[in-house]
């Protein structure tokens, strides 16, 4: 499994006008982007006892935690992905879902999961029978990404979050959700074994520190 390095900085406004004419210098826009950026929708998944959230919140060292993503709201490429942590490195397997088993997982009808010969399908689906794993929460965001091949860099600029509170209806475009008050703006900077310099000076903003930020945890706050 490959891990990565990875920085989070809660920035403002003015932050985002500087990083995307510097990175627009230096890094190439994501393929995927359109007129620079995508938006992304995520169903996280967590237990009754919000093992998922806690560990978050508590710092434990080495830890995981499990969602189902698309993009720009094309509910014909649906991703599951699971994102782990250990000693401040991180890591993401992810597989595609199709459109059935995605709207059978925000159901909450983990059956229908139960003979994919998938492995990381079939792990979500033992951790939902021993863990008691379910859908949770939509978190919804517009995100500007930027690529840069040595050091395989990858920074974005993700902004306007929102919470679908205890929605799970994920393919619904319909789907209310509300922007988190008070939201930050978050520069996120990942990398394999080395950062570039011309990145890492790219990336400095006075009184900017690394932070660990969820945008799961932060949508979490209303319930």
């Amino acid at each position: 499994m490959n891990y990565r390095h990875e920085w989070k900085h809660e920035i403002s406004y003015g932050d985002v006008l500087v990083l995307r004419r510097r990175l627009s210098v230096i890094m190439k826009r994501d393929e995927h982007a359109v007129d620079g950026r995508y938006f992304v929708r995520s169903l996280y998944f967590d237990n009754a006892s919000d093992k998922a959230l806690r560990e978050k919140l508590e710092g434990v060292n080495i830890r995981e935690k499990f969602r189902i993503r698309c993009y720009n709201n094309d509910i014909s490429f649906v991703c599951l992905e699971k994102k782990s942590k250990i000693n401040g490195l991180c890591s993401k397997e992810s597989v595609s879902l199709s459109t059935q088993q995605a709207q059978a997982i925000a159901n909450g009808d983990y059956s229908r999961i139960a003979d994919s010969e998938v492995p990381l399908i079939q792990e979500l689906y033992s951790k939902m029978i021993s863990q008691g794993l379910r859908p949770k929460t939509i978190v919804d965001y517009e995100r500007e990404p930027f690529v840069f091949r040595p050091g395989n860099v990858r920074v974005t600029l993700d902004y306007n979050i929102r919470t679908g509170m205890n929605c799970t209806d994920f393919l619904n475009p319909d789907c209310v959700t509300v922007p988190i008050v008070n939201a930050p703006i978050i520069l996120e900077v990942k990398w394999d074994e080395y950062l570039p310099d011309i990145i890492r000076a790219a990336v400095q903003l006075p009184n900017c520190r690394t932070e660990a930020f969820s945008k799961y945890a932060v949508c979490r706050i209303y319930g």
